[in-house]
């Protein structure tokens, strides 16, 4: 079980791999449909003393599309110290994997979003010699589930809506509609899915939405 707010918004795509696959066209993102998909170290220090780590790295094999790594990264605020670190966490997986990276940033608020998805450019203004653009996934982009029948077909992408509408106005109409699905499924799932969002939003509002 995840031990922190901060762990529950990455380590949900440990719990359910697929799930971004599920929610990024959510936001409108289009990604080739996955076939398998492998969760990798997300230890990138190399053999001096710099380190460096993602919070969840997974790499995606499609059909058609060949295969690439997604790196997910929970974010609770801006800091500009992420902008070094993301561009150098996508450039040592390329050289590590041969395989393009690609950064997922996953947010609880609004603000933290928006500036998660502003391009990075590293060159001179007349010459950028590295962007990165990361994909972000937050309150702003991705829809509410309200409704119990779509939450429980569901389950990990309604409490992942949950935990990145955190602070959002209608968390209360999102928890009872995710406290009703876990209800009529029931069982060690449910109190599992249950525990899980109650530690993501460090609230107690979900501790007993599976015993309702």
């Amino acid at each position: 079980m995840v031990s922190s707010a901060h762990e529950a918004m990455h380590q949900i795509f440990r719990e359910d791999p697929g799930l971004f696959a599920r929610a990024l066209p959510k936001a409108g993102i289009a990604l080739p449909e996955p076939t398998t998909i492998q969760l990798l170290d997300t230890d990138l220090t190399e053999i001096k003393p710099m380190a460096r780590r993602v919070d969840t790295l997974m790499r995606v094999d499609t059909v058609d599309s060949g295969s690439y790594l997604l790196a997910v990264e929970a974010q609770g605020r801006p800091d500009p110290d992420k902008l070094n670190s993301w561009t150098y966490c996508l450039a040592y997986l390329y050289a590590e994997y041969k395989l393009p990276p690609l950064l997922l940033v996953v947010c609880q608020d609004k603000p933290t979003a928006s500036w998660a998805a502003q391009p990075i450019r590293i060159g001179l203004p007349a010459h950028t010699s590295i962007a990165v653009f990361p994909l972000v996934l937050g309150p702003e982009n991705l829809p509410t589930i309200i409704d119990p029948d779509e939450a429980a077909e569901d389950l990990a992408l309604a409490v992942f809506s949950a935990l990145a509408h955190a602070n959002d106005p209608a968390l209360p109409a999102i928890l009872e509609a995710l406290a009703t699905a876990l209800a009529n499924i029931g069982g060690e799932t449910a109190q599992d899915w249950a525990e899980y969002t109650e530690v993501g939003l460090a609230t107690p509002r979900a501790a007993h939405s599976g015993d309702t």
